[in-house]
Formats: C-alpha cells, sequence, structure tokens
C-alpha cells in the first residue's frame, strides 16, 4: 500500500483508555484525531458522549471499548454498553471476548456473546478482541472464525493491557483464517513507523495505538532524508 501521511492517519484507531485520562485529555485526543485525519477516536464506552459531541461533524468517528480491557462480564452487560455507547454516539465498537470462557472449552457461550453484540448494534462496525497473547495458534484460529460467523466488521489482537500485544504471526494467522471476509486490527505495543509498517504488510487494515503522532513526525523526517 502507500504509504503516505494521508493514507497511514486513515489506518490508525488514535486511542487513549488509560484510566486516569480525564475530559481534558479525551479533549485533546480528538481535536488530535481531527488535525491529522486518524480514523476515529478510540475511548472508554464512558466516554462516548463527551467525545461525539466534541467531533460531531468533523468526521472522525468515536470508537467505543466495551467490556475493556478484561471481557469477564456476562454478555447482557456486553449487549447493554454497546447500546449505550451506540446512543451516546459512537460509530464502532470493539468488544472483549471472554478469554477464561474460552480457556475453559465453553466454545458456544463465546460465539453467543460476540454475536449478540454484533446483532444488538446493526450496521455499527464491532472489532472483536481476542486478546492473542494469552491464546495457541487453535484458538485465535476458532475466535476469527467465530467473528466471521457473527458478521463482525474486524478482528483484534490484544487491549494492550495484556502481557504483550501484537505480533506479526498473529497478524498473519488472522488474515489467513479470515481472508477478505472481515478486516485485521493490529493493538498494542505498535509505536513505530517501521512496526506499523510491517503489520499492514502482514495483514492489518486497522492500526490502534496511541503513539500515531510520533509515528506520523517518524514519516515526516523519513520523507526529508
Amino acid at each position: 500500500m502507500e504509504f503516505s501521511a494521508r493514507h497511514i492517519a486513515a489506518l490508525i484507531d488514535h486511542t487513549l483508555l488509560r484510566p486516569d485520562a480525564d475530559e481534558a485529555a479525551l479533549r485533546a485526543l480528538c481535536n488530535e484525531a481531527v488535525h491529522y485525519g486518524f480514523a476515529t477516536a478510540t475511548v472508554n464506552s464512558a466516554w462516548a458522549s463527551l467525545c461525539a459531541k466534541h467531533l460531531a461533524g468533523s468526521g472522525v468517528r468515536v470508537n467505543a471499548c466495551v467490556s475493556f480491557p478484561l471481557g469477564a462480564t456476562p454478555t447482557l452487560i456486553k449487549v447493554a454498553e454497546a447500546r449505550q455507547a451506540v446512543d451516546d454516539g459512537a460509530g464502532e465498537v470493539d468488544m472483549v471476548i471472554n478469554v477464561g470462557a474460552l480457556k475453559s472449552g465453553a466454545l458456544e457461550y463465546v460465539e453467543r456473546d460476540i454475536a449478540s453484540v454484533v446483532s444488538a448494534i446493526p450496521g455499527i462496525p464491532v472489532k472483536v478482541i481476542l486478546e492473542t497473547c494469552y491464546l495457541t495458534r487453535e484458538e485465535n484460529v476458532l475466535v476469527c472464525q467465530m467473528g466471521m460467523r457473527a458478521g463482525a466488521a474486524f478482528v483484534k489482537t490484544s487491549t494492550g493491557f495484556g502481557p504483550h500485544g501484537a505480533t506479526l504471526e498473529d497478524v498473519r494467522l488472522m488474515r489467513n483464517t479470515v481472508g477478505q471476509t472481515c478486516g485485521v486490527k493490529a493493538a498494542g505495543g505498535i509505536r513505530t513507523l517501521e512496526i506499523l509498517k510491517a503489520m499492514v504488510d502482514a495483514g492489518a487494515a486497522r492500526i490502534g495505538t496511541s503513539a500515531g503522532i510520533r509515528i506520523l513526525g517518524e514519516l515526516a523526517v523519513e520523507g526529508t532524508s
């Protein structure tokens, strides 16, 4: 793909998910997302309303994270949170699977959990967060297949809160599994232009990072060198 500033910015979910992020920091995130042309401002769902109002008319979407970062909430709660986020103005939703349920072999439960959120917010792209650092290759494939069957827009590697984030191996495996049925989002630990390019080459169609501005700065330096 073309790695121009415009194209790279359009790949990035500009992210602020720290528990201590305050209103001023979130407004700044939104301003940055508009200024640089990032795909979304990605925030915890409680901030969806504030960010949607701040971004109104800008063309930048709010991406709300649901059951974040653990995924260990009942399906009913995930559905309610997703609906509330959309009612508050979110245009995309990232949801975390129940990793413990998957590890327990409750595959039907995990798939229903995903499908319930997707079906609860029709027309809203849902990204299913696998948290690949905890999963085997076989489990990664299973969840990707669940996401496809549920109609998810993306499968996503990581929350960024686990032991490690996206790896090239995980992104390649996910892309090979989903083909062109849905997108792959790489997130967690993507802080340089080199890593971003490698993730895209491996099959990522969206990048979740809090380092988007720094990455674009590297591109500017690269362009003048």
